[in-house]
């Protein structure tokens, strides 16, 4: 039941998240309206993600100061990661033509694949911790991806690729999310893997990608639709706020589990106490 939960999760943070470049692939002004506002939400669920549900899960399992230089190390790695490489995570979307450049398209499918797997990999860390860390980060992962994947459509398209070859790579890259998240979870639970690292590490990347992709390019827009993209960051940031608040967390009720059964050997043993005394009494 629990793989099966992982793996639900794990396609609405990829798979499903297809869904908006699907609907919107022969509308190219929609899809620039819709990016220009649901990549600034996306990258508030990022920010929730990390600081409400990711790096408080981790503080669970390690101490504060190797937690924070896990997310040092995820941070920096990534940032690394995409200068060395040349790793293409844009956010910069436009609908670019040219039939010449198709090496560009495969080139932002390489990255997206890889940035795919890492989403898998946060998914999966955050389910051994508890269901709720996993379905927050998998809506915030949700959050993120749609309009990133609205956006990666067009650019293929505009690239000289055709629809149903844009799907289907698109298809194959999520499910690098997918194969990672239950990897980390089979692997992780049976050989009773300390997920804190990872999810630190994870939350590195949320930071990453939402500070130093999307909140710059806020900064470079007029003012109005600037102060417009801010507020639908806020609104990310509260939306992932408020459901990773809301969504029970299993160590919290294994608190109070253990708790109730202490509580209950407690009074077994008070009882058991008394009939001794009892007994005690009537022997005299």
């Amino acid at each position: 039941m629990e793989l099966l939960t992982v793996l639900f999760w794990s396609l609405v943070g990829s798979v499903f998240s297809l869904v908006g470049g699907i609907a919107l692939i022969g509308a190219a002004s929609k899809r620039q309206t819709i990016i220009r506002y649901a990549l600034p939400f996306g990258a508030g669920a990022l920010l929730a993600g990390a600081f409400i549900s990711l790096l408080p899960e981790a503080l669970e399992g390690g101490d504060i100061h190797s937690i924070l230089l896990y997310a040092l190390g995820g941070f920096l790695g990534f940032f690394v990661l995409e200068r060395s490489i040349g790793w293409f995570h844009h956010h910069h979307h436009h609908d670019a033509h040219g039939k010449e450049n198709k090496t560009h398209a495969w080139l932002i499918v390489i990255g997206d694949t890889l940035h795919n797997a890492i989403d898998g990999i946060a998914l999966g860390a955050a389910f051994l911790v508890s269901p709720a860390a996993g379905i927050a980060t998998a809506i915030a992962v949700a959050a993120h991806e749609i309009p990133q994947e609205i956006g990666d459509f067009g650019i293929m398209l505009g690239k000289g690729m055709r629809a149903r070859q844009v799907i289907l790579i698109n298809l194959i890259s999520a499910l690098a999310t997918v194969i990672t998240a239950l990897g980390v979870f089979i692997i992780g639970g049976a050989n009773g893997i300390n997920p804190a690292p990872f999810l630190a590490i994870a939350a590195g990347f949320f930071i990453y990608v939402a500070a130093s992709d999307i909140i710059p390019d806020i900064h470079e827009r007029p003012r109005g639709e600037a102060n417009r993209q801010a507020l639908m960051l806020l609104v990310g940031v509260l939306v992932l706020g408020v459901v990773s608040t809301l969504t029970p967390h299993s160590h919290e009720q294994g608190h109070e589990g253990h708790s109730d059964e202490a509580s209950h050997m407690e009074s077994e043993m008070h009882h058991d106490h008394s009939e001794a005394e009892d007994s005690h009494d009537h022997a005299h």
